[in-house]
């Protein structure tokens, strides 16, 4: 496979982008080798600007529930760009958007728009603390909510422990105030509550999480984590950052039947193009500027062309429900053959599947928290990933990242990644 061009251009990059790259898991630095640069992307497709062709399963991190470029999407696209591209003032989009989105989610009356993911639970968080008037959260270890200070925090040595910062910059202050829990496990929950009585404004939470693989909650977990909240007067955030509107209409709500009080959107409620909001109960909503106190704010906030295309994208899940048991039956069939693969090599690594989203986990245990998941062996993953990428598939280059499957997935492209799995782990193992 000649990569000579996306060698030179990653070089040039180096030199003015730090690491060469604007986001750090694109550069291939956990699997080794050096990033491909992309020239475009059609349907389950994308290719490189050396002109290679590969099946891809990442589709923007996730926005891409319909692959690269459908016409609908483009259409909206290019009949938005007619009309300007920003005003920094309201549209009329921006509030079919916003009642779109509540006409979907059960659990949002209203919803702010913003620019990304890390905006969104950044200022669900803020919002959360405004509205109890108190300041400590709890996260959970292995989730993944933007780059906020306050969310780059990793566990102490025990339960009880304050965070502490995994980034430099991130101050002693910040992770004093954030609390870590083990993912599906009540338990240490239930001990941070205890140990900070009326102290937590919110706990936030990935109801199916992303960032560590793919780890679903246990159903059991999060309504207890529901009462929790109920009990304590703590706000219950859902990050659906990347869950939204892809595990099913509703979100993950929908699959589990709990209420958040607030949730967080990003991925596809642009439909590919960068956007966030977030949203939950009236009541907890109107703190928001300038209904109320809480400050927040976004020059390029309900941008048209975000707006334009994201309600295309919701409309058409709205008018064809159906896109789910489709997305169902091809990631089943693609997880299956996952299996009888190795089944026919007498292996039993995990694999997580929640809808349209799935890791293989080089692990051989059960993979249901943080810990689990980092017992995976990269090494190998890494091996994996570049024998993938030799025969045409293109994923995440991470282990503790999501394969995303589109409508615009093919049987014949499952087939030819069900082979290149055998044939890749085959030669691996």
């Amino acid at each position: 496979m000649n990569t000579n061009k996306s060698k030179k251009l990653f070089e040039q990059a180096r030199q003015i982008i730090p690491g060469g790259v604007n986001s750090p898991v694109r550069a291939f630095k956990s699997v080794g080798g050096n990033p491909l640069f992309i020239e475009k992307g059609v349907g389950s497709k994308i290719y490189d600007v050396d002109g290679n062709e590969f099946i891809e399963y990442i589709g923007s991190w996730g926005p891409h529930l319909f692959g690269h470029n459908p016409p609908f999407i483009k259409k909206a696209l290019l009949k938005s760009i007619e009309n300007g591209t920003s005003f920094g003032a309201p549209t009329e989009l921006e509030v079919k958007m916003a009642r779109l989105i509540t006409n979907l989610v059960p659990s949002v009356d209203m919803v702010r728009m913003v620019n990304s993911g890390t905006e969104a639970t950044m200022s669900a968080v803020r919002t959360a603390r405004g509205y109890t008037g108190k300041e400590k959260f709890v996260k959970f270890e292995g989730c993944y909510h933007g780059h906020a200070d306050y969310f780059l925090i990793k566990a102490g040595s025990g339960a009880l422990t304050l965070g502490v910062p995994t980034s430099p910059g991130v101050t002693k202050g910040n992770a004093e105030d954030t609390l870590l829990a083990d993912y599906n496990n009540i338990d240490s929950v239930k001990r941070l509550v205890k140990a900070n009585k009326n102290k937590i404004a919110a706990v936030i939470i990935e109801p199916v999480a992303g960032n560590m693989g793919v780890v679903p909650a246990d159903n059991n977990f999060l309504k207890e984590l529901r009462q929790i909240c109920d009990e304590e007067k703590i706000i219950l955030i859902f990050d659906e950052v990347m869950t939204g509107f892809r595990v099913s209409q509703k979100g993950a709500q929908g699959i589990y039947n709990v209420k958040p009080d607030m949730i967080t959107f990003g991925k596809i409620i642009g439909g590919g193009l960068p956007v966030g909001a977030f949203g939950g109960k009236k009541e907890i909503m109107e703190m928001v500027a300038p209904a109320g106190p809480v400050y927040q704010a976004g020059t390029l906030s309900g941008n048209p062309l975000a707006m334009a295309v994201g309600y295309a994208a919701l409309t058409y899940i709205k008018d064809h429900p159906e896109v789910y048991d489709v997305l169902e039956k091809k990631s089943a069939y693609l997880e299956n053959g996952f299996r009888n693969n190795m089944k026919k090599l007498n292996k039993s690594f995990a694999i997580n599947r929640s809808g349209s989203m799935m890791t293989l986990f080089f692990n051989e245990g059960n993979v249901n928290n943080f810990q689990a998941a980092v017992k995976s062996d990269t090494v190998l993953f890494g091996k994996y990933f570049h024998e993938m990428l030799a025969r045409g598939i293109y994923l995440a280059p991470s282990q503790f990242e999501a394969v995303f499957i589109s409508t615009a997935h093919t049987t014949a492209d499952f087939d030819k990644t069900i082979t290149a799995n055998f044939e890749s782990l085959k030669a691996i193992i």
